[in-house]
């Protein structure tokens, strides 16, 4: 079964290179939440309007694995792909390709929906998860 997946589009800035020119391993987290934001607004949610109705969605899990290097002015494509249909978790997975097509980095994501008032897991909030349902390919 396929969920919804998006490509979101990011350039590489020189502040996110290292000394020998390839990207810092700790940026890989920022771009894949670009591209989860990014893949949130595309099916039609804003991450901001969610907390404004008490609904946070903290990483509880992060796992990347470096296939080949990025590097400074590279522009990258993060493919973001829904996982499984999301409980009181949501599950991401990334595919990160150079401007040649080749695949840099994999990694994936896990979240979790919390109340912001009592600080506790909560399940995916109903009109999201009818949204999902309907883009199963």
């Amino acid at each position: 079964m396929t969920y919804f997946s998006t490509k979101t589009n990011i350039r590489v800035r020189y502040g996110e290179t290292d000394q020998m020119g390839v990207v810092y391993h700790g940026n890989y987290a920022q771009y894949f939440e670009i591209a989860r934001i990014d893949w949130l607004e595309k099916l039609g949610f804003s991450y901001k309007k969610m907390e404004k109705d008490g609904v946070m969605l903290p990483v509880v899990a992060l796992s990347t694995t470096f296939k080949k290097s990025a590097f400074f002015d590279d522009e990258l494509t993060i493919t973001t792909t829904l996982r499984n249909l999301p409980t009181a978790k949501i599950e991401f997975e990334y595919e990160l390709h150079n401007q040649q097509g080749e695949l840099l980095t994999t990694g994936s994501t896990v979240l979790v929906f919390v109340s912001m008032q009592t600080k506790r897991p909560i399940k995916c909030p109903d009109v999201m998860l009818e949204k999902i349902k309907r883009t199963v390919g």
